[in-house]
């Protein structure tokens, strides 16, 4: 009989109980014993779901506090001297490393003071993980056992895993030198870490585990020579190792097959990979398994949200079996499922016609199960049946097709996508417009989401506040953002969102062509879920989104205001898309949605708009070639149609994060202001990258995931390192990202320095 696995399930809880937790334990308000039983009981909850649902291959050590990765880094004592100094608890360190901390004396403990490590997007997901960063100092060892400890965890309610780690080249590729070791290729490191690997697979086979899977997502890029050759090594030297579990290699997110050679005829039991993303690998990884080997095929959606086609699904995984006998196969989640929300059971609000075309988390355990048993030759008619009638109503559904967006999009024109003057033209009549200082300061949008706010919105979703009430309300926080603005001396001014559930929801909420969830969270770094929403038809904007909370934010000032808006591939990316039509179709139509915003803006008096892209580096194909070409020509596009309709005096700015980020991609944006986060990089050569940028730029000085406050005197630091190698004149003064998540303390203390920083340079030009 086939089986059926899961390569890794959502640890969030599916109340978001792990958040709960996390963040009261990071305010003091509850122990570290409370927090790792929620720990504990959310293992166990995930654990228990999937055996019940008929699952084969059940994964452990899926589950983090923070990050998979970043706890590889403290399990393998990959922790730069700065974290250990201070003598924290394990736990603390980790979370240290993840999002900084800044810690007062106490007549029991130091001061702490440290930043946090770098965090960049999962390949081309919306995930974050802590990228591991390997000092001069480094000696690895093993800090615990917490594969094993979570292994005998479940194996103790009756339930046998198959443990998951990110794989020993990945680690190390995904990794980075740390500034006092920048001569270090972290692969040389291989040889180091594959004792610790041997140590810690050593202790599972102890423990019972006859099987893990490592994870080799790097597989999907275009790997160098060395490490290919590094692949080869590392499985070869466990290979020669007794006493392991058979090992499973598992692959997503992309197509392996130009680093197939590194594979054939190594000494593992078997591969999985992604058939959803890339169905087309399929001969090719066929013909490269070798005759003991087994073929996971990953065939249920790790990273959407659509209901499967069984049929379909059946009839490429009984392919599979044809070539390889059913004993080799195994049908399985194309990826780790951490990227759905948990159980579309909790959404009671949703549309019934739309909610009959999803699958969650856990509903996808069931389908993989339903796949594995039709292949296997068990009797599933009905299921089948009833999902036959599911996948056809969606084809044909009223909620997908819109004739006036589809010629809209047909009508898209090269005159749509260009600034009407080159950028030195519009900041020639943008400048006497403005008239701003040297290094001028601004935010990136958001100010802190207060309890207060929350509450208030959510009575008004209630119908408990009038829409008068509730916009009274929200107008007294748009002018004590406005105030406190004017107080710091901020030289552009935002309005601070405090409408704003998201900065995708809260646009897709009023265009038509969305759908949304109640709890649909995903994790996307840490503490941090979203709830994507749901892209199901052609997209159109109804009405003005954002032109009424601009309009009162400017009329109260006499500072220029930004209308701030979140970019086409952002919604499209930050969303659950369409899987019926090309992602390049559905930017098109979110640009055009906001071309109109954007152009009602400034005929409203906004001449300042920043129309975000965050997530424009995250949508860019894995692979060189012809496919990410084409995107970097299409999404720069998408970008353009949504700004280029405004006069050369109305400035376009637009703020990226998180990313290594591609100076020609950016520079084919044409905004006239970019903003990148930056305060993570500790990199010059990073600087360098953008020193012959045409336009203006603002790198980010201080990290706002963190809660620790930077001193005038840091930025002024850092200001200084950035002015060695970027021009003056460029240089706009600003944080990494919005202050959404950030207290109003370290708010106000974090600008303030900013500000401080930037007048102090000015009077150094002025002299």
């Amino acid at each position: 009989m086939v089986q059926s696995a899961v390569l890794g399930f959502p640890r969030i809880g599916p109340n978001r109980e792990l958040k709960k937790a996390t963040e009261a334990y990071w305010n003091g308000k509850t122990s570290v014993e409370d927090l790792l039983k929620v720990g504990k009981e959310i293992r166990e909850q995930n654990w228990k779901l999937q055996k019940e649902a008929g699952v084969d291959i059940i994964a452990s050590n899926d589950f983090s506090f923070y990050d998979q990765v970043l706890d590889l880094s403290v399990l393998f004592n990959v922790i730069p001297e700065r974290y250990t100094k201070y003598q924290l608890a394990q736990l603390d360190v980790l979370f240290a490393m993840g999002r900084g901390l800044q810690r007062k004396a106490t007549d029991s403990e130091p001061a702490v003071d440290v930043t946090a490590l770098e965090m960049v997007k999962w390949f081309d997901s919306n995930y974050h993980y802590v990228r591991p960063t390997f000092g001069k100092n480094l000696t690895f060892k093993l800090n615990g056992q917490k594969p094993v400890d979570e292994f005998l965890e479940a194996k103790a309610l009756g339930i046998q895993t198959r443990p998951v780690l990110v794989g020993p080249v990945s680690y190390l590729y995904l990794g980075k030198a740390d500034k006092d070791n920048l001569e270090l290729d972290p692969i040389s490191l291989l040889d180091q870490l594959l004792p610790l690997y041997t140590e810690i697979l050593t202790k599972l086979a102890a423990a019972g585990a006859t099987e893990v899977q490592l994870d080799e997502p790097t597989l999907v890029l275009d790997l160098p020579a060395n490490v290919q050759a590094a692949i080869k090594k590392a499985y070869t030297y466990f290979g020669q190792q007794a006493n392991l579990p058979k090992i499973t290699i598992a692959s997503y997110f992309g197509t392996a097959v130009p680093n197939l050679d590194a594979l054939k005829g190594l000494p593992v039991s078997g591969f999985h990979f992604d058939f959803v993303r890339a169905p087309e690998q399929f001969n090719d990884v066929v013909a490269a398994i070798g005759p003991n080997q087994t073929l996971s095929v990953g065939i249920v959606d790790g990273r959407n949200i659509w209901k499967n086609n069984f049929a379909k699904s059946s009839d490429f995984v009984q392919q599979a079996i044809a070539k390889l006998g059913a004993d080799r196969v195994v049908v399985a989640t194309s990826s780790s499922l951490l990227h759905t929300p948990v159980d579309l059971a909790n959404e009671s609000k949703l549309d019934a016609e739309l909610k009959n075309y999803f699958s969650f988390a856990t509903q996808k355990l069931g389908e993989v199960v339903t796949i594995a048993k039709n292949v296997s030759g068990q009797d599933v008619s009905a299921t089948l049946k009833s999902n036959a009638t599911d996948i056809a109503a969606r084809s044909n559904s009223s909620f997908i097709n819109d004739q006036a967006v589809k010629d809209r999009v047909a009508s898209i024109d090269a005159k749509m996508s260009t600034r009407a003057a080159p950028f030195p033209q519009r900041l020639a009549e943008q400048q006497p417009v403005f008239n701003l200082p040297l290094f001028p300061t601004t935010t990136i949008g958001s100010f802190p989401q207060t309890k207060d706010i929350r509450i208030n919105r959510n009575k008004f979703n209630k119908g408990q506040l009038s829409a008068e009430e509730y916009e009274k309300f929200i107008n007294s926080e748009i002018e004590r953002v406005i105030r406190f603005q004017e107080e710091i001396d901020l030289d552009v001014l935002v309005h601070g969102e405090p409408e704003r559930n998201d900065m995708v929801q809260y646009f897709g909420e009023q265009l038509k062509g969305y759908a949304f969830t109640t709890n649909g969270w995903v994790q996307s770094y840490g503490s941090r879920y979203v709830r994507p929403p749901i892209i199901v038809g052609d997209l159109s904007r109804p009405k003005a989104m954002s032109v009424k909370e601009s309009v009162y934010a400017q009329s109260i000032t006499k500072k220029h205001v930004k209308g701030m808006l979140t970019g086409p591939i952002t919604c499209l990316r930050w969303s659950f898309p369409r899987d019926d039509i090309d992602q390049q179709t559905q930017a098109y139509q979110l640009a055009l949605a906001l071309r109109d915003e954007v152009n009602d803006l400034e005929a409203a008096g906004i001449k300042i708009i920043q129309v975000d892209e965050p997530a424009i580096r995250e949508g860019l194909p894995l692979r060189a070639g012809a496919e990410r070409s084409a995107y970097q020509v299409w999404a720069a596009e998408a970008f353009r149609v949504a700004t280029s309709g405004v006069s050369n005096k109305t400035q376009i700015h637009s703020h990226f994060c998180y990313s290594d980020l591609d100076p020609n991609h950016i520079k084919a944006l044409d905004a006239d202001v970019v903003s990148i986060e930056f305060s993570k990089k500790d990199d010059a050569n990073y600087i360098a990258e953008f020193k012959d940028y045409p336009n203006h730029i603002g790198l980010g000085l201080f990290d706002i995931h963190s809660p620790r406050i930077p001193s005038t005197e840091e930025f002024i630091s850092k200001i200084e390192t950035i002015l060695k190698t970027y021009p003056a004149e460029k240089f706009w003064v600003n944080p990494d990202c919005g202050l959404k998540t950030r207290g109003w303390e370290e708010t106000r203390l974090s600008l303030t320095h900013m500000v401080e920083a930037a007048k102090y340079f000015r009077k150094q030009y002025q002299k």
